[in-house]
């Protein structure tokens, strides 16, 4: 018998490796952003950096929380301005507007590529009965998906889309990871969270859900494991429905 009902997946670096592309699209619009403001108002230029910026202030979060973040770090303060803002106006809305089409540029240039290991997870799971959800920030989700030819393996997607209409609070609240966990139909203490960013491992431990499965992808085990993360693999290779479910089985819950 399962100690669970359901897993929801992050999506960007868990079962895509569409990770890489974001934070190139990212460096790309703020370098870009940082270059203009050298010229224009004399300020250094300090390059916008995978480690120091795009994980620190960026990964896994709404777009316009993480343009805002990442500029409140560098002591800049824009006007947030509207989604529907132009890609070159420069407020938040509009950079991270601007971001976007760099990632869909990219995204056409180099496709889709999968996690194989999370895919046969997935199947793994299916087949035991057990439901599948994925729960990301992304705005591109859908489309992702069914480029890469996966969209139906997903019984709910609550995604950057949903969460602008329902009005949710993105990573590090857990409003995602309830909502799918609501969609499906399970209580949230019978429901696995799987992410690789800092900020969805503290989701999942905020939302009190049955087991949070940190991705080591950028060698942050360590970080992972610090902010709520019950275990913490390389890859998704290492576990089986058997081994989370004895892991689950021996993790005292909070109801």
């Amino acid at each position: 018998m399962l100690n669970f009902d359901a897993v929801i997946f992050d999506m960007d670096g868990v079962i895509t490796r569409t990770a890489a592309v974001h934070s190139l699209a990212w460096k790309k619009m703020f370098d870009e952003y940082l270059h203009y403001r050298e010229k224009k108002f004399h300020e250094p230029f300090r390059e916008f950096t995978h480690a120091g910026d795009y994980l620190s202030f960026v990964d896994g979060r709404p777009r316009y929380q993480g343009v805002d973040a990442f500029l409140k770090s560098r002591g800049i303060h824009l006007a947030f301005g509207k989604p529907e803002d132009d890609p070159k106006q420069e407020t938040v809305c509009g950079l991270g507007n601007r971001k976007n089409e760099f990632f869909n540029r990219l995204l056409e240039e180099q496709g889709v590529a999968l996690y194989p290991s999370t895919i046969k997870f997935i199947r793994e799971l299916l087949g035991e009965g057990v439901k599948v959800g994925v729960a990301t920030s992304s705005k591109n989700c859908l489309p992702i998906l069914e480029k890469a030819g996966i969209a139906g393996l997903f019984e709910t997607r609550v995604d950057g889309v949903v969460s602008a209409g329902l009005g949710l609070k993105g990573k590090p609240e857990p409003d995602i990871f309830a909502t799918a966990s609501d969609n499906l139909g399970v209580k949230h203490h019978r429901a696995i969270v799987v992410e690789d960013a800092v900020s969805g491992v503290q989701a999942g431990r905020k939302g009190n859900f049955g087991l949070v499965i940190g991705v080591a992808r950028e060698n942050n085990a360590r970080e992972l494991k610090d902010n709520g993360a019950d275990v913490v693999v390389a890859d998704l290779a290492e576990l089986t429905v058997d081994k989370i479910n004895r892991l689950i089985g021996s993790k005292p819950v909070s109801r």
